[in-house]
């Protein structure tokens, strides 16, 4: 049974850096963990959940416009962890942080969240 737990999420200043990791576990053999296309997404209270970045097995990455040039996803296959970098905060970025594992073969799983606030 896979599992994603996220960490790292917690209140931060504007302006301010925090660095998001969510470690998978529970994959099989068939579809590891470096197979796997990660993603962050996150989401706020009435809205729709959102994609902030993903990273595919090869390491291509991608972002939504508004997080180009503040965020950065990475993974280490070794660790089975997927990071995100997040830089010059703002008020905005509040939200729930999630982390998602995606496989064609070996299915889509969420991670159960994770709470960053971004106030003075």
């Amino acid at each position: 049974q896979v599992q994603l737990v996220e960490s790292g999420g917690g209140l931060v200043q504007p302006g301010g850096s925090l660095r998001l990791s969510c470690v998978a576990s529970g994959m099989s053999s068939g579809s590891i963990f470096s197979t796997y296309t990660m993603n962050w997404y996150r989401q706020v209270p009435g809205k729709q959940r959102e994609l902030v970045a993903l990273i595919r097995s090869g390491g291509l990455t991608d972002y939504t416009d508004s997080m180009k040039g503040r965020f950065t996803i990475s993974r280490d296959n070794a660790k089975n962890t997927v990071y995100l970098q997040m830089n010059s905060l703002k008020p905005e970025d509040t939200a729930v942080y999630y982390c998602k594992a995606f496989h064609p073969y070996g299915g889509t799983y969420w991670g159960q969240g994770i709470q960053v606030t971004v106030s003075s």
